[in-house]
């Protein structure tokens, strides 16, 4: 059966930790830092809270990206996707869907619930 240990799989969650400063709302998923920051983007949450890793059930390691109350909305239009980007190098750090599409309106507040980042232990 293959292995890895827990620290290699730590380390590539570690840059999540470290690194991701912004959360975007985008109206697609983004494949690049510019489409994620300018052309897809429809608000943002500076400074995210991404947790350590730890377990991932059933295997495998995780970080958790806390409940957001408080994003700020800067365009009209129906966010379908999260991003989250490391401003500094201007990376595209993960992108995923949202569970549901959610209208926002320009100047209102977004909100996302807590979710998780992982990776599973190899078959």
């Amino acid at each position: 059966m293959a292995f890895l240990h827990d620290d290699i799989l730590d380390d590539g969650l570690q840059v999540l930790t470290d690194d991701a400063n912004a959360l975007h709302i985008c109206s697609q998923e983004p494949a690049t830092y510019a489409e994620a920051t300018t052309t897809y983007t429809l608000g943002n949450k500076a400074v995210p809270t991404v947790s350590a890793p730890g377990d991932r059930t059933p295997s495998g390691r995780k970080v958790t990206v806390s409940a957001i109350t408080d994003g700020e909305v800067t365009a009209t239009d129906t966010a379908t996707h999260w991003a989250l980007v490391d401003t500094v190098g201007e990376r595209l750090l993960a992108t995923n869907t949202l569970g549901a599409g959610q209208a926002v309106t320009d100047g209102n507040v977004f909100t996302l619930a807590a979710f998780d980042i992982g990776i599973p232990d190899p078959a």
